[in-house]
């Protein structure tokens, strides 16, 4: 691949979409080749797919099911969106990935890191991300900008108790530990414009090794 693959990470209300609007929009504005998407979304069948996760009526849903159908949607977007823009040396923004399974589904929903990783290991094929920013906040803050939020859509992971978000939290940290050279933490509680220093400065100091910025 001859691009440069970011994710962004995070509990909800963390911010990740305003942040990688303003990445997206900055990165143009350097002369760099950039594609933002979503997970799970970003192509017609995956965005599909989202419809059917996140659906609120949907919560009868089996937590097997449930990383089954990431993993599918997953695979979808990466070979139809993300690997063909690598090909060309683009620079990917993709909002959630592979760590939001692991941590929503492996560890919060208590499948297992390990069984997860293994569903997303057969839907990647290897395609981990060169960069992954993490932004961190507690559960009731982030909710709270969610409430606050009148046009942010409300999906039935939202709808979860706050427990589950604390769990969630728990296994982003796990992450970090395990991944500590691709997961950069930020906190996400700052005001927005300090959020959004931290993350593009991470951002280009990766491109800068790279000689992808102009």
């Amino acid at each position: 691949m001859g691009g440069l693959f970011i994710t962004l990470e995070g509990p909800e209300g963390a911010g990740k979409t305003t942040i990688i609007e303003k990445l997206t929009e900055d990165l143009a504005s350097d002369g760099v080749e950039v594609l933002a998407t979503r997970e799970p979304g970003g192509i017609e069948i995956a965005e599909k797919i989202r419809t059917i996760i996140l659906d609120k009526q949907h919560t009868m849903m089996d937590p097997r099911t449930e990383a089954l159908l990431y993993a599918a949607a997953r695979r979808q977007h990466l070979t139809e969106k993300i690997l063909p823009a690598l090909q060309k040396g683009k620079v990917v923004l993709c909002d959630r990935f592979i760590d939001s399974s692991l941590a929503y589904q492996g560890y919060a929903r208590g499948l297992g890191m390990e069984e997860v990783f293994a569903i997303n290991e057969f839907a990647i094929q290897g395609a981990m991300p060169d960069v992954t920013l993490y932004f961190d906040i507690e559960p009731e803050t982030g909710l709270k900008r969610i409430a606050q939020h009148a046009g942010r859509e409300v999906n039935r992971l939202d709808l979860e108790k706050v427990d589950f978000h604390h769990k969630v939290r728990e296994g982003y940290h796990l992450l970090l530990k395990k991944f500590p050279e691709r997961i950069t933490s930020i906190n996400a509680a700052q005001p927005i414009e300090s959020v959004y220093e931290q993350a593009k400065e991470t951002v280009k100091k990766r491109l800068a090794q790279a000689g992808m910025l102009k």
